[in-house]
């Protein structure tokens, strides 16, 4: 009995010994003896009796954070961050309900998060991109644990600016899977605000990059919901464009098509990725033109859709001259063909041969020639439909102001390639048509004098 109550009294003792040092620790920390507390609750830490107490590991947490908010002790201690988020890591442990908190104040995640947050800010001018990700990652870390036990007057769930600081930084230091996590927390929580919307376009643009389809879906999703009126459907088209195969873009074509899903500006999209199938998909000649006459379906169905829509206009109408430009280059072969058939016609002296080696001659010319009435035919007919389509997309922008840089890109391209066109029936009307050649000089001249004039 005598030994139980020697025991007891030992722990009595013990735990009066333990309280009094941690209120030494408590009354110089007070005191503003930040180095001194901080000897003191190292030296009650280091019995082996005490090193798990809780409240020493909240002095110790709450110490090391006024070291941290400190300037000068802070250069002094150099790992003092790595050593107070070691601090109040083992607190929480300890002390899950917070009950040290609840007595002593939360003093302590309040120093660390608003040290933390000025250091970011600091560090964030001065574009030094580390620093600012790791002071805003100690910021967001410390404000969860302020604003989920609601220590501050807040009603906010969490720090939106700390996170959204957090996320510019990473997203600055070029870590776009961190930055992803805290864009992703706002996101989540359907933020809005000025300028917010690009945290919407930067996650699906992230995970359009990062082929992760669960999350692109999601986070399109959620844009559309909260910034119905920001342009999503060219997010959605970069998605299909880089992280789908020809084939698949084309069945995903086919099915909105018949649907009747696809907008204006989609139709554009598609129509762009099926004419360049050949430099992009690597498609090969047989399949080249089958694409590109997707294509033209494409661009004259955004045309429908909106017919102030220039660019439709102009692609449809290249698209044409560029297969005038074959039709062109089939006949000018066509023509050396003839040339090296008549530079190469054999010399016949016997009367009799000679009329069989003429005979044989003309068979080989007039099969040429022949050739030649098709290609120009159908030469003739896209040139038409060039100069419709190009004219369309002239006279959409001839009087609009202002212009964007690519409009004026297109109105003067679209004048240039209409004198060509004009040039060329011009060539074939002369000397056989001369009301039909006045009236197309007329109109050669017309946009010829266009030339760079659309600034």
């Amino acid at each position: 009995m005598k030994h139980f109550i020697a025991v007891l009294l030992s722990i009595f003792i013990l735990n009066i010994a333990v309280a009094q040092d941690y209120k030494k620790v408590q009354t110089v920390l007070l005191l503003g003896k930040i180095e001194e507390a901080k000897v003191e609750v190292e030296k009650a830490l280091a019995d082996p009796k005490t090193k798990d107490k809780i409240e020493g590991w909240y002095w110790k947490a709450r110490i090391h954070a006024a070291i941290y908010k400190n300037e000068a002790l802070r250069a002094k201690y150099p790992t003092i961050l790595e050593d107070a988020n070691a601090a109040f890591k083992k607190y929480v442990e300890l002390d899950p309900s917070y009950s040290f908190v609840k007595e002593k104040g939360a003093e302590g995640f309040f120093d660390m998060y608003s040290t933390s947050f000025g250091k970011g800010i600091e560090s964030f001018k001065a574009k030094n991109w580390p620093d600012a990700t790791q002071a805003f990652e100690s910021a967001v870390y410390y404000s969860d644990y302020i604003f989920k036990n609601k220590w501050s007057s807040s009603t906010a769930i969490f720090d939106t600016t700390s996170i959204l600081y957090c996320a510019y930084s990473f997203q600055n230091a070029q870590k776009m899977d961190e930055a992803s996590k805290y864009y992703a927390r706002l996101a989540d929580r359907k933020v809005t605000g000025e300028g917010f919307a690009d945290i919407y376009k930067f996650l699906v643009d992230h995970y359009t990059k990062s082929k992760n389809k669960t999350d692109f879906e999601n986070y399109l999703a959620i844009g559309k919901e909260v910034y119905p009126k920001e342009n999503w459907e060219d997010f959605e088209i970069e998605y299909i464009d880089l992280n789908f195969d020809l084939a698949q873009k084309t069945a995903i074509y086919e099915e909105r098509n018949a649907a009747g899903t696809l907008t204006e500006n989609m139709y554009l999209q598609f129509g762009d990725a099926f004419v360049n199938a050949k430099n992009k998909e690597g498609v090969d000649s047989s399949l080249h033109d089958v694409y590109t006459k997707k294509a033209i379906d494409a661009f004259k169905k955004a045309y429908g859709k909106n017919s102030q829509n220039a660019l439709a206009a102009y692609n449809t109408g290249i698209i044409y001259y560029n297969y005038f430009n074959l039709e062109d280059d089939k006949y000018a072969e066509n023509i050396k063909k003839l040339q090296q058939i008549n530079t190469n016609k054999p010399v016949v002296k016997d009367p009799k041969k000679k009329a069989a080696a003429d005979a044989e001659q003309k068979v080989k010319v007039d099969e040429i020639k022949n050739k030649n009435l098709l290609v120009e035919k159908a030469a003739i007919e896209n040139v038409d439909i060039a100069i419709d389509w190009l004219t369309r997309s002239y006279l959409i922008l001839k009087d609009k102001t202002p212009r964007s840089n690519t409009e004026k890109s297109v109105i003067n391209k679209s004048v240039d390639f209409i004198t060509n066109l004009y040039y060329y029936k011009m060539g074939r009307a002369r000397g056989k048509d001369p009301k039909t050649f006045d009236l197309l000089e007329a109109k050669y001249k017309e946009f010829d004098a266009l030339h760079g004039s659309f600034k």
